[in-house]
């Protein structure tokens, strides 16, 4: 279907993250995401006071603590006053509230960042917070737990199997080679069952970190970036929190998602996928109708490097960062949060020829 243009030309024009790790014991919240932020400013020139508005996403349930987002504003500096948001979800969201901001005329740039730590405490047993707090959240399924029930179904479809979702762990951390970046990379082996059908390899490396990008329009975003990546759209949706209700081998907000960012109107050459899990991919593939031809996670994706709260946002970096590099035309950014890929955001991102 034919969409009707955004109202400004937005783009990414410059994007940081932190070489992810599995602990970060000597570093605060704020420690962790200053260098970032420092890094992605100096890319462009930027100073604080020259950022229209500023919006961050994190988790207080990761940090143990109620709004611990005020804190990380001391690694922005918040005086004199700035226009700033926080959003309870990774930085994707973030970064399309932002977008939603400079369209609508109230700023031309933004500065968007995500971070969180997951090595103080039990990331899949914080996680179980998502889930409905009456029938499911008092059962203590576990994110890798609930993720093998999706696995399985593939497999009981035909759609997967165990040697298919070892090579999507394995072609993930390959690529994640030439990214000094990721947490893991290179080949590893599969492992034993965490919970059967997934392995070790199956699943993402726990570990903290941090992102950030800085969004421009028009002519602004030319003057600050060589190449922008324009976001020529962005959707995001939800599926039914019930996960009896759903179809677990399919992703229908996924691809309702990507049909109103564009994504079906052109091929894209480049897909970066927020699949935390193997069979993730094997989902996401199917709902964004991405052939062979496509680069798949090229970075090494969520396998290779998972800072929650922020893996999504990275995975909008890459995709703008290949773009920047003239490595990308046009590509497909996902982000997801929720169990089982209950809740997806696409952006499709171009450069300029």
């Amino acid at each position: 279907m034919a969409l009707t243009p955004p109202a400004r030309d937005v783009a990414i024009v410059a994007f940081a993250q932190s070489d992810h790790r599995r602990r970060t014991d000597e570093l605060s919240e704020v420690e962790l995401l200053m260098p970032v932020l420092h890094q992605v400013l100096d890319a462009t020139g930027l100073k604080t006071s020259d950022i229209g508005f500023t919006c961050s996403g994190s988790s207080d349930y990761l940090a143990g603590r109620a709004f611990s987002f005020t804190m990380a504003l001391d690694g922005v500096g918040a005086w004199p006053p700035i226009s700033e948001s926080h959003v309870e979800m990774d930085g994707a969201w973030a970064l399309y509230e932002a977008w939603v901001k400079i369209l609508t005329g109230e700023a031309d740039t933004a500065l968007v960042y995500g971070y969180g730590k997951s090595s103080p405490g039990e990331v899949r047993d914080v996680l179980t917070r998502q889930l409905d707090p009456y029938y499911v959240a008092p059962l203590w399924p576990d994110s890798i737990a609930l993720a093998a029930l999706q696995a399985q179904a593939l497999i009981d479809a035909g759609d997967a199997d165990e040697p298919a979702l070892a090579s999507v762990a394995a072609r993930s951390r390959d690529a994640a080679r030439t990214n000094s970046h990721a947490q893991v990379r290179g080949s590893r082996p599969q492992g034993d069952y965490l919970v059967r059908p997934l392995r070790t390899g199956d699943c993402p490396p726990i570990g903290d970190g941090a992102a950030a990008v800085i969004l421009a329009a028009g002519d602004r975003a030319r003057e600050l970036c060589a190449r922008p990546a324009w976001i020529r759209g962005m959707d995001h949706r939800i599926e039914a929190h019930g996960l009896g209700v759903r179809d677990l081998t399919d992703s229908p907000s996924a691809r309702l998602a990507a049909e109103r960012a564009g994504a079906f109107e052109r091929p894209v050459d480049t897909a970066e996928l927020h699949a935390p899990f193997t069979s993730q991919e094997v989902v996401l593939r199917k709902a964004l109708r991405l052939g062979d031809d496509v680069a798949v996670n090229p970075s090494g994706g969520a396998l290779a490097a998972n800072p929650v709260m922020a893996a999504g946002l990275v995975r909008l970096g890459e995709a703008a960062a290949r773009i920047h590099r003239g490595e990308s035309d046009r590509a497909l950014a996902h982000a997801t949060s929720g169990p089982c890929l209950q809740q997806n955001l696409v952006a499709v991102l171009e450069g300029e020829s």
